[in-house]
C-alpha cells in the first residue's frame, strides 16, 4: 500500500470516536429511510411496479405475474415479492413501494463497507460507505421504486462476497462459506431481473482471469455447490411458473432476454455514449479521485508482496467490474439510466482506498470544484424560477426552483465546512462532512422534482374519482395505459385500443381488454354505470363524436370521466340524431 504524504491524514487512524460514527450512521439512516415517502410515484417504472405488486397482494397469487389483471412476463418476481411483503406488513403506500428498493441500496453499501473493511481496513471501509451513500446515482436508484437498484443490492453482494471469499487470510470454510453466499446473491439477481445477473458476474470474472491468467480463481469457486445453490434459489418460480403458463418461458428468455440486448424491440436505443454523461453525473462528488483510483489499481492495492506468483488483486477486480459492466450496456441495444447503477459499489470501494491516501492538495481541487458548482447552481435558480410552458406552469417551476436552491445552498455550505475542515483537522474529518453534504444536497434536489411529480402522478383526481367509483363500477382506460393513476385509485383498468408494453397480456387474453374504440362506445352506452380515464385529446375527440360523458377531474395529462350525470351536474345534451 502507499503511504502518506500528509502526516494529517493519519491522525485519524481510525476514523473517529464510535459516538461520531454512531450519530452519523444514524444520521444517514433516517434521511434515507425517512424521505421514501416525501414524493409521489413517476411514471413509468415506479408506478408499474407499485401496481403490479399490489394486484399480488390483493389477489393472493404470487407465481403468475400480472399488471391490470393481465400477465405480465418481462420481470422476474423477487423485487415484486418484497413490495407485496412490505404492503402486507405496513399497508399500501408510496413508501412501502420504494422499501424495497431502500434496502436494497443500504444492503450494497453495508456488504460494500464488510469487503473493504476485510480487505483494507475500518478507515477504508467507512470512507467507502460514504463514497457510495453519496455517489448521486446510488441515491436516486435508493428512492426511486424500479428494479435496476434491487438487482444493484443483489450484484453489490455477489461482489462483495466473492472478495471476502478470496482473501488470502479465509480459511477453507470461510472461502467454501462466502462464495456459496455469492452464488446465492446471484441466485437473487436472476430472480430480480432474469439472466443478466448471472451474465454479468461471470463476464466480469472471464475478463479478470484474462488480464491476470489467473485460471486457478477458477478451482476457488466451488462451482459445483454453488450452481447446486443458485438452482435452488431460482428454478422453483421459473418451474412453478412454466407449468401454469406454458408460453412463459419462449417470451421470457427469447423476447426478453435475446431481442432486448440485440435489437431496438422496446425503442430503448440510444449511442455507445449514452452512459457517459450518466456516469460523470451519478459520480460526480467523488470525479476528482479517478487518477488517484487508477493509481490504486496500478499498484494492486491491498495485495501482499510476494504472496504467490498470481496474488488475488481486489482492486483490479473492482476496476473490471465497473468497466465491463459499464462496456456491456454500452453496446446493447437497449438502453436506461437505471442499467448501469450496478457499478457504483466497485467505484466507491475504489474511491474509498484512493481517500485513504488522499493528499490534503488532492482532496483540496474536488472541494474548490464542489464550491464553483454550488455557486452556479445557486445563480441559475431563479432563472429557473422564471421558466413557464403551458405543459409545466410557472407556480411548477417555483416550486421546483425552491428546492433546488436548498440543494445548492447545501452542496455549498458543505464543500465550504469540508474546506475549514480539511485546513484544521485533515482530510477524513473534511471527507465526512463533505459526504454528508452531498448525500443531503441529493435528497433535496430528489425533493425538488415533487413539483412535477405529484401533478405527473395523477394523485389529486384521486378524490373525484373515488367519490363516484364503487366497487363494481369498470374502469376503462381508453387509449391510455397510465402507470400511477390506478396504484392510487387500488383499482385495475381495462384497455381499450392501445395495449402498448401489454401487448403480450392481451394477446393471451383477449377477453380482458377491449381492441377498438367503438367496442369501447358499445360497451359504455349499454346501460352500466361506468368511468374511464383517458388522455384530453381522446377526451375531445370523444366528446366531438357525441359519446356521453360526464368529467370527473382532469389534470394536463389525463381526464376522469363517467358515462352517468354527477351530483350537481346538468343532464348532458344530445346531439340531434341520438
Amino acid at each position: 500500500m502507499r503511504s502518506s504524504s500528509t502526516s494529517r491524514v493519519t491522525a485519524l487512524s481510525v476514523g473517529a470516536t464510535t459516538s461520531t460514527v454512531v450519530l452519523v450512521t444514524l444520521l444517514i439512516l433516517l434521511v434515507w429511510f425517512g424521505t421514501l415517502d416525501m414524493r409521489h410515484l413517476l411514471r413509468s417504472d415506479e408506478g408499474r411496479y407499485a401496481e403490479i405488486a399490489r394486484e399480488m397482494f390483493a389477489t393472493g397469487d404470487w407465481v403468475t405475474i400480472r399488471y391490470q389483471e393481465l400477465k405480465y412476463f418481462e420481470k422476474p418476481p423477487f423485487h415484486l415479492w418484497v413490495t407485496a411483503l412490505a404492503y402486507t406488513l405496513f399497508g399500501v403506500g408510496d413508501w412501502q413501494a420504494r422499501l424495497c428498493v431502500a434496502l436494497s441500496g443500504m444492503l450494497g453499501v453495508g456488504v460494500s463497507m464488510l469487503a473493504a473493511a476485510r480487505w483494507y481496513g475500518r478507515r477504508v471501509a467507512m470512507l467507502t460507505g460514504l463514497v457510495l451513500v453519496s455517489a448521486p446515482m446510488w441515491n436516486v436508484a435508493g428512492h426511486f421504486n424500479s428494479l435496476d437498484m434491487t438487482l444493484s443490492g443483489a450484484m453489490a453482494c455477489v461482489l462483495a462476497f466473492m472478495l471476502l471469499a478470496q482473501h488470502p487470510e479465509a480459511t477453507r470454510a470461510e472461502r467454501r462459506n462466502w462464495m456459496l453466499a455469492c452464488w446465492a446473491a446471484m441466485g437473487v439477481a436472476v430472480l430480480v431481473k432474469g439472466l443478466v445477473g448471472l451474465a454479468l458476474p461471470g463476464l466480469v470474472l472471464v475478463v479478470y482471469t484474462l488480464v491476470t491468467r489467473d485460471f486457478g480463481l477458477w478451482r476457488r469457486l466451488h462451482l459445483l455447490g454453488g450452481i447446486v445453490v443458485m438452482l435452488l434459489v431460482t428454478v422453483p418460480w421459473f418451474w412453478l411458473t412454466s407449468e401454469r403458463n406454458p408460453e412463459f418461458l419462449r417470451f421470457f428468455f427469447i423476447h426478453e432476454h435475446w431481442q432486448r440486448y440485440t435489437s431496438n424491440v422496446h425503442h430503448r436505443e440510444g449511442s455507445v455514449w449514452y452512459f457517459v454523461p450518466l456516469l460523470l453525473a451519478g459520480f460526480l462528488p467523488w470525479l476528482g479521485l479517478a487518477p488517484q483510483m487508477w493509481q490504486a489499481v496500478r499498484e494492486r492495492a491491498g495485495v501482499a508482496r510476494g504472496t504467490s506468483p498470481r496474488p488475488f488483486q481486489p482492486a483490479l477486480l473492482a476496476a473490471l467490474w465497473a468497466v465491463a459492466i459499464f462496456a456491456f450496456f454500452s453496446l446493447s441495444a437497449s438502453k436506461l439510466p437505471g442499467y448501469i447503477v450496478p457499478i457504483f459499489p466497485a467505484l466507491a470501494l475504489l474511491a474509498g482506498v484512493a481517500l485513504d491516501t488522499a493528499t490534503e492538495r488532492a482532496w483540496r481541487w474536488q472541494v474548490n470544484a464542489m464550491i464553483v458548482l454550488g455557486v452556479i447552481g445557486l445563480l441559475a435558480c431563479p432563472f429557473v424560477g422564471m421558466m413557464d410552458k403551458p405543459s409545466t406552469p410557472n407556480a411548477v417551476y417555483r416550486e421546483f426552483a425552491l428546492w433546488l436552491g436548498i440543494a445548492f445552498a447545501v452542496m455549498l455550505a458543505g464543500a465550504l465546512l469540508a474546506r475549514h475542515l480539511l485546513r484544521t483537522r485533515g482530510v477524513f474529518p473534511s471527507v465526512v462532512a463533505y459526504a454528508l453534504a452531498m448525500f443531503l444536497c441529493c435528497t433535496m434536489a430528489l425533493r425538488a422534482h415533487e413539483a412535477m411529480g405529484r401533478p405527473s402522478s395523477g394523485a389529486d383526481l384521486v378524490p373525484a374519482i373515488n367519490a363516484v367509483l364503487t366497487a363494481d363500477t369498470p374502469l376503462y382506460s381508453v387509449r391510455l395505459l397510465d402507470h400511477t393513476l390506478p396504484f392510487y385509485l387500488r383499482r385495475t383498468t381495462i384497455l381499450v385500443e392501445h395495449p402498448d408494453e401489454l401487448e403480450f397480456g392481451v394477446g393471451q387474453e383477449p377477453q380482458k381488454w377491449i381492441p377498438t374504440v367503438e367496442g369501447f362506445i358499445a360497451r359504455w352506452q349499454d346501460g352500466q354505470r361506468a368511468v374511464a380515464i383517458m388522455a384530453p385529446e381522446t377526451y375531445a375527440a370523444l366528446t366531438a363524436r357525441g359519446v356521453p360523458m360526464h368529467k370527473i377531474a382532469g389534470d394536463r395529462r389525463r381526464v376522469a370521466v363517467a358515462n352517468f350525470t354527477l351530483p350537481g351536474q346538468a343532464p348532458q345534451a344530445q346531439p340531434q340524431g341520438q
